[in-house]
């Protein structure tokens, strides 16, 4: 039995630490996406079923996969939903009392992309303000300009 758990272990601690095998490459790199949405339209953020299918569309129109989602209501209908997805996560909090809310999406390597993750949600809740920000993470990190994600 301790010679099995010290295998997993071993496994484990080599792919969690990066000690992956060498025939292995691994880009560490992720595109990190801010935004907030403001004026939008308040039927559309204050209706909680609405709002999870369409940030459940959302995240699949950004290409990543998700593993787990859980959220919760402020009463009345205010939202907290949370991605775990398998590049990384993304979430969304809303504040239908003020027409507004904050998004964000993080995948890691270049498969997926914002696009249309952004382009749902604004569909979706026909914000009349956006402020939006993407940064290239990687060891360092940089901001890239909206128009070029």
């Amino acid at each position: 039995m301790k010679k099995w758990l010290f295998i997993l272990t071993s496994l484990f601690a080599s792919f969690a630490f990066g000690n992956a095998p060498d025939n292995e490459t691994h880009e560490f790199s992720g595109k990190h996406f801010f935004g907030s949405y403001t004026n939008c339209d308040k039927s559309a953020l204050g209706d909680v079923e609405g709002m999870l299918a369409a940030m459940d569309k959302a995240v699949l129109a950004s290409g990543a996969t998700i593993l787990d989602r859980t959220h919760y209501v402020f009463p009345p209908n205010g939202l907290t939903v949370v991605y775990l997805l398998s590049e990384s996560h993304a979430s969304i909090h809303t504040y239908p009392e003020y027409g507004a809310c904050f998004v964000d999406l993080f995948t890691c390597g270049d498969h997926c992309s914002p696009v249309g993750f952004d382009q749902i949600l604004r569909e979706y809740l026909q914000p009349e303000d956006i402020s939006a920000r993407l940064f290239l993470r990687h060891d360092g990190v940089e901001e890239v300009p909206v128009h070029n994600f």
